[in-house]
């Protein structure tokens, strides 16, 4: 089995153990975050900005 195709069935294996949420509220806890978390908070941050800006 090559790389990828290996890689996607990890990846599958991973996302069925994922716990999907729909059309539920998610609060941004600070301290629990990450930085892919900081780093996204900012992005939406600066994209709020431009939209008020537009």
């Amino acid at each position: 089995m090559n790389n990828h195709k290996a890689n996607n069935a990890e990846n599958e294996i991973e996302n069925e153990q994922l716990e999907i949420a729909r059309n539920e509220d998610v609060e941004f806890s600070e301290s629990l975050a990450d930085a892919a978390d900081l780093e996204a908070a900012e992005r939406a941050q600066a994209a709020d900005e431009r939209q008020e800006n537009a």
